[in-house]
Formats: structure tokens, sequence, C-alpha cells
């Protein structure tokens, strides 16, 4: 097992090498482990221009951490002291790792002459068949939950069959691209667009988390979501006027968590008991003819009162 001071001049001094990056505890490292010693040695009995290495990530945890280790095992595959992408993620027997690496090796010394050829077409085909594609460890999800109507939360975690996963290395920066509760609201929809085009801006918060980024910058920390969700019933009149769906109402917090636990992306809910109510209502018509009737009065009073008073004023006295 090579350790952080003997890693970067071993990989370094061998042109090809295989390094697995183990947890002691890890149950699919222990698995791993005869066999990985049962494939070291069909490599040197081979004789294959390759160097089969372990490094124990408990004892060498900085050098694990400077790698970019992220579960456990990693089988990583470097040449000339450079990590070749994608980590090896095939059967672990024997047979597919001795598989794997007399492809890798083949390819290797099958192009190796072409890199300082003059054509410019093989010196590419070298370099695009040998530097591996680029991984890009995200996912997206996507789907619908049914709920029941009580409090509850929604968690998403970094899990694998065949992983223990590096509680170090686990990042949990997400972006919500769509998130809401009841009937998706589709603007494309000529029933949609005409209540909402009615609703007042301040209640149509139906998603205000879309879009957002929720970037974290250290290890051992995980934004948790905070939700209160309000029944909201949009009634215009006739039945092609109204609109069940619910609003939201969200708070976030970053949460730390102890080294060995692996974080998570948390979103807690409490539905309202509560519903808000969105009518619309017009004047009748009699309610426009007793405005007129109350303003034609109550001019007539005020000037009878300004008659009343001018006359008292101005009417001549006897004496």
């Amino acid at each position: 097992s090579l350790t952080q001071k003997e890693f970067m001049p071993f990989v370094k001094k061998h042109e090809l090498t295989f390094v697995n990056y183990f947890a002691p505890w890890c149950i699919w490292c222990q698995r791993l482990h005869p066999t990985w010693e049962k494939f070291a040695e069909a490599v040197e009995e081979a004789g294959m221009p390759l160097k089969v290495v372990n490094v124990d990530c408990v004892a060498e945890g900085q050098l694990c951490r400077d790698q970019r280790v992220m579960a456990f095992p990693t089988i990583r595959w470097y040449r000339n002291g450079v990590a070749v992408p994608p980590d090896y993620n095939m059967d672990r027997t024997v047979a597919a790792l001795t598989g794997y690496a007399q492809r890798k090796i083949d390819l290797d010394e099958r192009f190796r002459g072409w890199k300082d050829d003059n054509d410019k077409g093989s010196a590419a085909q070298y370099e695009r068949m040998t530097k591996g594609r680029p991984e890009h460890p995200g996912c997206q999800v996507s789907g619908h939950l049914m709920v029941n109507r009580v409090p509850g939360n929604f968690h998403i975690e970094a899990k694998s069959k065949s992983h223990n996963l590096n509680a170090a290395m686990t990042n949990l920066t997400h972006r919500v691209n769509h998130l809401s509760f009841g009937e998706d609201i589709n603007m494309k929809s000529r029933k949609h667009n005409r209540i909402l085009k009615q609703t007042p801006a301040e209640y149509k918060q139906f998603n205000p988390i879309d879009g957002n980024m929720y970037s974290t910058q250290k290890f051992h920390e995980a934004y948790h979501h905070y939700i209160k969700v309000v029944s909201t019933h949009l009634d215009y009149g006739s039945d092609y006027n109204r609109l069940e769906t619910y609003q939201m109402l969200e708070q976030s917090q970053i949460v730390y968590y102890d080294e060995m636990n692996v974080p998570e992306a948390r979103f807690s809910y409490d539905i309202s008991p509560m519903s808000v109510v969105v009518t619309k209502e017009g004047r009748k018509w009699y309610d426009y003819v007793t405005s007129v009737c109350a303003i034609i009065g109550g001019t007539f009073t005020t000037l009878g009162l300004i008659d009343a008073s001018l006359y008292k004023m101005f009417k001549s006295k006897k004496l």
C-alpha cells in the first residue's frame, strides 16, 4: 500500500499504474481484496507492463482527498502520473480486470508510434483514444411524489449498489429547476392563462425556488429546505374560471454533518390546514342606482343647507 510521500514518485516513475483506493471498513473493499491480489499475480505472471497497487484512504486520507476519491473502492488507471478517466466500473473479477488492463495496454501500444508521426490526423486520434472521456459525477432527478396531507419530507443523497461513498468528498450542490405541489400549471393552457391574468401577483407563489442554485463550498454540509404549503382556490365564477393549486413559502439554510455521515439535500414540507380563496366580484346594477341616488340626495341636502344659511344672512331686518 502506497503512502502519500511514495504515491506521486511511484506513478510518475512507472508508465502504467492501476490503483485501488480502499477503506478497511468498506464491505465492498473487503470483498474486492482477494480478487485484487489474484489480479496483481495474474498481471505479474503475464508480464504486463503494469503496476498494480493499493492506497488505504483511512491511513492516507489527505492523499485520497487530493485525488478526489468520492467512493470506495475506486479503481483508477494512471499513465505517467496522470489519471485517465473514467474510473473502472466493470465487473470486479480477475478475468474482467485482466481483460480491461490488456485492452488499455493494447490501445496504448497500438497508437504509441502514431504520436510522433507527422500525420496530424493520426496524432489527434491517438489523443482522443488514450485520453478517455471526462466524468460528470452529477445527476438529474425528475418525477412526481404522492404525499399525504400531513407534514413530511423527502431527501436526495448519493448512494451506490457497489460502493461505499466517501462522506468527506460528497458535495450536495444542487439546482432546483422546478418544484411545485398539486396540479402543474401549464402556461400553454388557455384556461390557466386566463385565470392567472386575473390573479394578483401576491397570490402567484406556486414555485418560488425554481431556477435557484444552492451551492456548498465546503465538505460535510448541505442545504435543507423548509416549505410551508398553502392550498389556494382561484374562483372567478364559472367552472372554466376555477383552479385549485398550492402556494409555497420557503426558507433554506446550510446544515453541517459529522465526518462519517453522508450529507443529503432535504426538503421538509408542512401543508397548512387553512386555505386561501381568491374570488372576483363585480357590482350589481342596483348598487349603481343606489349610489347615484345617494349622490343626488346628498347634493340636494347640501344645497338646501347653503340656501338656508344665505337666506338668514342676507334677509332684511325690520326696525
